[in-house]
C-alpha cells in the first residue's frame, strides 16, 4: 500500500510548476526547497512497496490477512478442511488394515474390489489433505525432488526383482521433511514409476505400502529413534527400520493378494504364498538397508540444511 503523503505531492506539483523569475522569486524558491522534496524524491516517494514473493509467504494469499492474524476469526473452509484431513491422517491409514481384518472374517467374495476402493479412497483423501493445507512452493519442491529420486531409482534397478531405493528415500523424506511428507514421496514414486513399469489395480496398493514406509519413517525419527542427542545416527536402529519397512511393504501387498485372491481361502494356502513371496520381501527389506546405510547420513545433514533455513518442515 502506498504511504504517499497527499501535501506533499501537492508541494511537489507546486515546486515543478513554478515559473517565476528575479531575484525574489530564487530567493522564495530556495526557501521553499527547504521544506519541500525535490521532484526527483517526490516521484520516488510516490512508487508502490513491492509485495513479497508469494512462494516466499508463510501465509496464502487466498486467505484474507484479517482471517489469519485476529484471534477467535473464523476459519476459512479450506484450512478447517486441511486441519481435519491432518488429525485424520494416522486414522485413515489404519482404516485399511482394519478393512483387511473385516474382509479376512467375512471371507466376502467381493472382497479384492471393496479393498481397492478403500485405499483409493484413503489415498485421495491424503492427498487432499496435503493439497488444502496450501503448502508454499518452497515447501513442495523438495518433496517432488525426492520423490522423482525414488522413482527414478526404482526405474534403474528395474532389471533386479524388489532391489529397489524407494523404501530408503521414503524413510529420509519422513525423517527430514515430517511423516506427511513421506508418505507422499513414497506415493507419488510408486504412482509415477508406474508409468513405466505398467500401471494396474496394484498401483494403489503399492502408493499406499510405500507411503506407509516414509509416515512410520517419519514419526520415528521424530521420536528420537535414528539419533542420539549428540546429532550422531543410531545406526542399527536405522537398519532394523529398513529391515522392518521392507517387511511392512510385503505384508500390505501379500495381504491384499491373499485376501483377494486366494480361493479358496485356506491357512495351507495362505502360507504357500507367503512362502512364494517370502524372498522378494527379504530382498527387499535388504536393499533398503543398503541404500539407508549410503544415503541416511549424507542426504539428512543436507536435507536438515534447507530445512532450517526455510523452515520445509510439514
Amino acid at each position: 500500500m502506498s504511504t504517499t503523503d497527499p501535501n506533499r505531492d501537492m508541494r511537489c506539483v507546486s515546486a515543478r510548476t513554478s515559473t517565476r523569475g528575479g531575484s525574489d522569486a530564487s530567493a522564495q524558491n530556495a526557501a521553499r526547497n527547504e521544506q519541500d522534496p525535490p521532484a526527483a524524491a517526490c516521484a520516488v516517494n510516490r512508487q508502490e512497496t513491492p509485495a513479497p514473493a508469494a512462494f516466499l509467504g508463510e501465509k496464502s494469499a487466498s486467505v484474507p490477512a484479517h482471517a489469519q492474524d485476529v484471534p477467535g476469526a473464523v476459519t476459512p473452509a479450506p484450512a478447517l478442511l486441511g486441519r481435519t484431513l491432518r488429525a485424520l491422517e494416522a486414522p485413515l491409514l489404519l482404516a485399511v488394515p482394519a478393512v483387511m481384518a473385516a474382509a479376512l472374517l467375512t471371507n466376502a467374495s467381493s472382497a479384492a474390489g471393496f479393498m481397492l476402493l478403500v485405499v483409493a479412497l484413503v489415498i485421495v483423501l491424503f492427498f487432499a489433505g496435503y493439497e488444502s493445507s496450501r503448502p508454499a512452493l518452497r515447501q513442495i519442491m523438495p518433496t517432488l525432488v525426492l520423490a522423482a529420486l525414488a522413482a527414478a531409482g526404482r526405474l534403474l534397478f528395474g532389471p533386479i526383482p524388489d532391489f529397489k531405493p524407494v523404501s530408503a528415500i521414503a524413510i529420509i523424506a519422513g525423517a527430514t521433511l515430517g511423516p506427511r511428507n513421506g508418505f507422499m514421496v513414497g506415493a507419488l514414486a510408486a504412482f509415477t514409476s508406474n508409468f513405466f513399469l505398467g500401471q494396474g489395480m496394484w498401483t494403489p496398493w503399492q502408493m499406499y505400502a510405500w507411503g506407509v514406509v516414509g509416515y512410520l519413517g517419519g514419526a520415528l525419527a521424530q521420536a528420537g529413534v535414528f539419533t542420539r542427542r549428540d546429532g550422531d545416527v543410531r545406526f542399527w536402529a536405522l537398519m532394523a527400520c529398513g529391515l522392518g519397512s521392507g517387511l511392512v511393504y510385503g505384508a500390505v501387498i501379500n495381504a491384499y493378494d491373499i485376501i483377494g485372491f486366494v480361493r479358496p481361502l485356506t491357512l495351507p494356502g495362505a502360507l504357500a504364498r507367503l512362502a512364494a513371496a517370502l524372498p522378494f520381501d527379504l530382498t527387499h527389506a535388504l536393499a533398503t538397508c543398503i541404500f539407508l546405510a549410503a544415503l541416511y547420513a549424507p542426504w539428512v545433514r543436507r536435507i536438515e540444511r534447507l530445512v532450517r533455513k526455510f523452515n520445509l518442515r510439514g
